[in-house]
């Protein structure tokens, strides 16, 4: 794949992005314009390893076809290239944008040079294929006559709907909030992921044929009871939206917020233009604390950032990831190495240091009189390694902090989907509290009710919410016709399949 010697010729290079100092004063994606000969030559530098280990279950969870779309693209074939990144992908521009790549972890080169920029590549394919007008709306030709429900519009139900559709079911899909997209619209800010790129999207998902209905609650507008006895199968994809609090003293501060509440109410005002009055959040002169890494943790800070913070720290409870791989993480795994993100990139082009504060325990938030929030009292922490192989948290005697705050927000990550749906069911959850169904069946304990994505597997990634919801869709197109052409992980021809096969 690629150019023979590309990967002894070429170093890797990503597509940058705009300049930081720039790009904090909008809301516009971060990314540049891809020089296609940049592109090409990334292509050139895939090898012809034999096994491709950014297909493997340490890689790409979908399956996507990446040597065969980075030969395509070295050869300037992208057309090819578009058709055979949606064989396994029903959104690449959401994952190309969004995902953190673990492909490129696990890409072969990466053993000994840095790896093929696969992330730069797919989001180049699918944003040319959309300029040049080969992406377009194609309804199918045949209908089954047979209903799906969808509750929930993330990137699992998305990819749900769209398999089943294209199976000849008709789909709706049901959305509380008042657009379509689940955290692709709300939990993922403007600057990394436009809104402009999810719409187009469902734009032409409706014109194929699919029904979306925003501003219904299913379990309190509507009862999921009633889904069943109007449609054929109900696939719940409601997200893990629960998120993990920190239960220390004074935690009714006011100026205290869950991230998901901080960055919904800037989408919905500052992308939207909505007028949410007291409902929005805002970090504007303020000295801001984020609790929690991760995107999401990035996430709050990109967006403070540009709502105009005087200061801004992120703690983080465990030790500094190491530059390079440590002996206990291996390729194909992970790399669990240092990561400078977007957001981070800002922030010290900003206040001229990076945000981030590693091993801080957090004691007690501190307020005044009127009971808003003035800061936080916070101790350092050690980590030692135990004789069973795992780690020991103990704090660090006279590292007693307080840290000035008017806004502290919460970004340690969630702890399973809300229940109210689950418990009008009287559906069966695992022991974290997510719907219990189990992967490649996806079948709860109520007949023709079908679980996928974060409610099910716990908080992931949003290509593996498309993998869940690509494999249900499968299920649920077997429980309906007794067979199915869609396909399963690792296929991408269409091959029928017979119940228990």
């Amino acid at each position: 794949m690629g150019k023979p010697t590309g990967f002894k010729e070429f170093d890797r290079k990503k597509v940058p992005w705009r300049l930081p100092v720039v790009r904090i004063n909008d809301y516009d994606e971060i990314y540049t314009e891809p020089r296609v000969e940049q592109l090409k030559e990334q292509g050139a530098r895939c090898m012809d390893c034999g096994v491709p280990f950014c297909q493997s279950t340490t890689g790409c969870p979908i399956d996507n076809l990446i040597p065969e779309w980075n030969d395509l693209v070295y050869n300037n074939r992208w057309k090819e290239a578009i058709e055979r990144l949606h064989k396994t992908n029903n959104f690449p521009e959401f994952t190309g944008r969004t995902c953190p790549a673990p492909c490129e972890g696990a890409c072969v080169l990466g053993i000994t040079n840095p790896p093929v920029t696969i992330k730069n590549i797919e989001n180049a394919i699918v944003d040319r294929a959309w300029e040049e007008g080969w992406i377009v709306a194609k309804a199918p030709e045949d209908r089954t006559g047979k209903k799906v429900a969808i509750v929930g519009s993330g990137p699992s139900g998305l990819a749900a709907a769209d398999q089943l559709n294209q199976a000849g079911h008709l789909v709706t899909v049901y959305e509380r909030a008042n657009r379509i997209g689940g955290l692709l619209q709300y939990g993922i800010p403007n600057m990394k992921l436009s809104k402009e790129a999810v719409q187009r999207r469902v734009d032409k998902m409706t014109a194929e044929g699919i029904t979306f209905v925003t501003g219904v609650n299913v379990g309190k507008d509507i009862q999921p009871s009633d889904l069943q006895k109007d449609f054929d199968a109900v696939l719940l994809a409601c997200g893990a939206t629960k998120p993990r609090d920190l239960p220390i003293d004074n935690r009714d501060a006011k100026g205290v917020h869950f991230a998901m509440e901080f960055l919904t109410a800037n989408t919905r005002q500052m992308v939207h233009n909505e007028s949410l009055e007291d409902g929005f959040i805002s970090a504007e002169g303020k000295d801001v604390i984020v609790i929690g890494g991760g995107d999401t943790g990035t996430d709050c800070i990109g967006t403070s950032l540009r709502h105009g913070c005087r200061s801004l720290v992120n703690f983080e409870l465990l030790p500094k990831p190491p530059e390079d791989r440590s002996p206990d993480n291996p390729w194909p795994e992970w790399p669990r190495v240092f990561r400078v993100d977007y957001g981070h990139e800002e922030a010290e082009a900003k206040f001229g240091k990076d945000p981030r504060e590693y091993q801080i325990l957090s004691k007690e938030f501190l307020k005044d009189e009127d009971g808003n929030l003035s800061g936080i009292k916070t101790v350092n922490v050690a980590w030692t390694r135990k004789d069973d192989g795992g780690w020991a948290m103990s704090e660090v005697e006279g590292s007693e902090k307080v840290w000035p705050a008017q806004l502290i927000l919460l970004a340690m990550g969630f702890l399973g989907p809300e229940q109210y749906v689950a418990e009008s069911l009287g559906l069966e959850v695992d022991p974290r509290s997510n719907f219990q169904a189990v992967h490649g069946k996806f079948t709860t304990n109520i007949e023709g009710v079908f679980a996928a994505g974060d409610c099910r597997r716990g908080q992931s990634l949003v290509v593996w919410a498309i993998n869940e919801g690509r494999g249900a869709a499968r299920a649920i197109d077997i429980y309906l016709e007794g067979h199915s052409n869609l396909p399963a992980p690792g296929q991408t021809m269409g091959t029928s399949m017979e119940v228990g096969v």
